[in-house]
């Protein structure tokens, strides 16, 4: 019997519908303030436009307010700090994305780091991601925690389950990570190097694939009964794993597209509303 989908599209509109009578509740109760994400584009990399302006496109969706930077290839770290600073100072703004990757010469990791904490909504900055890491309150990266979302909603068993995340990037592979262990889950992160990989990955009841590469993960590394999750996506419509070779004996799994990659974006108007709703009730506590 084929495995469960987990359709993220499907789970996208369910949540932009929620998203739209949140967003109209918020302007009712704070005089008209319009949840806005700002998204910084540097350089003129086609895909990282695309992506920008989907992000964009979802945010009029649900009635949000989208700001666009758009800043030449030429742009300066310096320059870059300063344009994140005064988004940072702009009351108006509530979430900020800067996105990856910006080029070489741009100190990225420092700029990440620049955004305030309140408006890291994509959770890229190194103190959102200790603090997601203690469990403590932050918003973690986005498409890690839509991943998460996906799996509360169809209800897949995380803890005491043995999880194995293929992929150490510091956006999706270790905040992943650590947002499984943070649901009990026991887990292992692997990468690339990792020696005797298809081995690991065949001990695993809940498999991330992350890494970067087509179908580097083969469908015969997989358990039978496993949950697959498959967070690429690559030119040909395929992920990091080889889905065809394992969707009739895997207990569930993320299509590509339509699996994992709607998730990232709803996520991140989602803490980006929460972001607004939390910058709200704090003007009304100091207006008291």
């Amino acid at each position: 019997m084929a495995g469960m989908i987990l359709d993220g599209k499907a789970l996208v509109k369910h949540m932009e519908e929620a998203l739209v009578a949140r967003v109209q509740r918020l302007q009712e109760q704070s005089q008209g303030v319009t949840p806005t994400l700002a998204t910084i584009l540097v350089g003129d990399d086609p895909a990282s436009a695309t992506y920008v302006r989907m992000k964009r496109n979802a945010c009029r969706r649900v009635g949000m307010g989208s700001l666009r930077l758009e800043l030449p290839h030429s742009t300066s770290t310096a320059e870059l700090l300063s344009q994140i600073e005064r988004l940072n100072d702009d009351p108006g703004v509530h979430g900020i994305l800067l996105q990856h990757p910006v080029p070489a010469h741009i100190a990225e990791r420092q700029c990440f780091d620049a955004i305030s904490l309140a408006k890291d909504v994509d959770g890229v900055t190194c103190h959102g991601f200790g603090r997601m890491a203690m469990g403590a309150p932050a918003y973690g990266s986005a498409t890690p925690a839509g991943i998460m979302l996906l799996l509360e909603h169809y209800e897949m068993a995380l803890a005491g389950k043995r999880a194995v995340v293929v992929g150490r990037s510091p956006i999706l592979g270790k905040p992943m990570a650590l947002m499984l262990l943070n649901a009990h889950a026991t887990v292992t992160i692997c990468h690339s190097r990792t020696q005797h990989l298809p081995d690991i990955v065949r001990q695993a009841e809940v498999v991330v694939g992350a890494v970067g590469r087509p179908e580097f993960i083969k469908g015969d590394w997989i358990a039978d009964g496993a949950v697959v999750i498959d967070a690429g996506y690559h030119p040909g419509g395929v992920g990091d794993i080889e889905l065809s070779a394992v969707v009739e004996r895997c207990a569930a799994y993320t299509p590509v597209p339509g699996g994992v990659g709607p998730m990232t974006i709803a996520t991140l108007l989602t803490h980006t509303l929460a972001a607004a709703e939390a910058a709200c009730q704090t003007v009304r506590q100091e207006a008291l």
